[in-house]
């Protein structure tokens, strides 16, 4: 286990800010046990003091042991039978070494010294073992805290793949990659963030697939991390991302293990942070934002026919509000006659102009949209459907607004539902709103000068240093039999140039299928 040891010897010389609200805890990690328990007892009690969760338990006399433990957190039914009871016959004689060899039946135990162990010990939900005339503690492992069942993830519902998810515990999550990845080449490197939360954070690779340069930068900016706690992976998320004001995620975040594994097997790194089903995957691709699981369950071809599918629904998530305002507005003559008559028709009694109908159905959309998140699932879909029905409707019979403008609006939502990822869904959603302005001062020529600037700031960005638009730009043909099409798994045989190590091929050569029957079947 790699703790970060300098979050000790750098506290001195960290920012004067996070000093002046978060007090330095007491550096308690070389305070060495005494062989008097009662004096020990002293020590790990000041420490928490008005804890009324930390249990102190004594038992016998000759010696007096001590049991601390954090209630709630440990398996009171396997302390009762696997440690207290050993613990409570009188005939047998006590010491540290005959506790841990005789007595506790317990897999994971081991000795400490320093009553910094001790506690480090007790909030990770292990009991502390403390005898009378013994400069050692035992602690042993007996988690046993509440935690949710492994289910299938809400946001990233398949139609076909496995159906298990991440959840909050830690090691439940590394198991579930384990499970799928049985290779001693899997590593998991331990570190530890947070002042005063100490959260467990585990870098997930392989070795001899993942880029070297890529694991050595995702170690650096995670070491760099200075914080009083970390409760969810986004708190991790945003120091190390290359673009903080970039409205494009740069790292990946899912609840899914599959999806990690398949990651893990492309070269790149996870990052698992204790108390949230989330993990996070770097680097990422503005590629990676637009493929759905089920695109490696299905069978190429109508995996490819989605694809396009999805790709069209992008484009239109970010264009059809912007081109509406823009041709109607500006660009009439660019409009066939015949819908050009309906769209006055429609338009007629409308006290706005084009562009202030489509900014205000694009808000009231997406006011709809937040307030279904928010309130609880019973209704949440039942009002933002019935929300959109009546406004709509009302509004339209009201005069406020028009009826094309409703439908482009219904339909952009639709469109924008098909990109598989939240976040980049997100980035799209808010990317809307400044196209739609400059369509509504400049027409075409602002959505065209629009999408120059947004494709110069996508160019121009990185992801631990790998291009985000590759390997489009800058081209790698032979990865993009992955990108706009998924070509049959037998023909992508290496693995994706820029984040890969040494080890590129994924798949060996030669395993076409084929109807023609091998020797050994004649």
């Amino acid at each position: 286990m790699r703790i970060r040891s300098r979050q000790q010897t750098d506290r001195n010389h960290s920012s004067a800010r996070f000093e002046s609200t978060v007090p330095p805890l007491p550096d308690d990690q070389l305070v060495e046990l005494s062989t008097k328990l009662s004096m020990n007892e002293k020590m790990v009690r000041e420490v928490f003091q008005q804890c009324s969760d930390i249990i102190f338990r004594s038992i016998g006399s000759n010696p007096r042991i001590l049991i601390v433990y954090a209630d709630g957190l440990i398996d009171n039914k396997t302390l009762d039978n696997m440690v207290l009871a050993p613990l409570l016959y009188d005939e047998v004689p006590l010491s540290g070494q005959m506790i841990q060899d005789k007595l506790i039946a317990v897999s994971q135990i081991k000795t400490v010294s320093t009553l910094g162990e001790i506690i480090d010990g007790i909030l990770k939900a292990n009991i502390v073992l403390l005898a009378d005339g013994e400069n050692k503690a035992l602690v042993a492992d007996l988690k046993g805290f509440e935690k949710r069942s492994i289910e299938e993830p809400a946001a990233e519902i398949s139609v076909r793949g496995p159906r298990d998810g991440f959840t909050e515990t830690l090691r439940t999550n590394t198991s579930l990659i384990r499970r799928r990845i049985r290779s001693p080449k899997l590593k998991m490197e331990s570190v530890t963030i947070g002042e005063v939360s100490q959260t467990d954070v585990v870098i997930a690779y392989i070795e001899g697939i993942v880029s070297n340069t890529i694991l050595k930068e995702v170690r650096n900016r995670i070491d760099r991390i200075v914080m009083d706690g970390v409760l969810e992976s986004g708190f991790i998320e945003e120091f190390i991302e290359d673009a903080p004001w970039s409205p494009f995620p740069q790292i990946q975040n899912t609840e899914r293990p599959d999806i990690v594994c398949a990651s893990l097997l492309e070269g790149k790194v996870a990052v698992l942070v204790d108390n949230t089903p989330f993990v996070l995957i770097a680097p990422m691709t503005f590629w990676t934002g637009l493929q759905a699981v089920e695109d490696y369950y299905e069978r190429s071809i109508y995996t490819t026919f989605i694809r396009f599918v999805r790709y069209s629904l992008f484009n239109i998530a970010l264009l059809l509000p912007s081109l509406y305002v823009a041709l109607s507005t500006f660009h009439q003559q660019l409009i066939p006659t015949n819908l050009l008559i309906s769209i006055a028709n429609s338009r007629e009694g409308v006290p706005f102009p084009t562009f202030v109908e489509a900014l205000l159905m694009e808000f009231m959309f997406e006011g709809l949209r937040e307030a279904g998140i928010r309130m609880p699932k019973a209704v949440g879909s039942a009002v933002s459907i019935v929300g959109a029905l009546v406004i709509g409707q009302a509004a339209v019979q009201a005069g406020i607004v028009s009826a094309p403008v409703v439908i482009i609006v219904a339909t952009t939502g639709i469109a924008s539902f098909a990109i598989p990822r939240y976040n980049f869904g997100t980035a799209y959603r808010l990317l809307r709103f400044p196209m739609l302005i400059l369509a509504g001062m400049l027409g075409l020529y602002g959505i065209i000068s629009g999408l120059f600037l947004l494709m110069i700031h996508l160019l121009g960005l990185r992801s631990f240093g790998v291009p985000y638009l590759s390997p489009v730009v800058p081209s790698v043909p032979q990865s993009l039999k992955d990108v706009f099409i998924r070509a049959p798994r037998w023909s992508m045989t290496r693995r994706t140039a820029f984040s890969s190590g040494a080890n590129k091929t994924r798949i060996p050569t030669g395993q076409q299928p084929s109807s023609k029957r091998g020797n050994a079947d004649e």
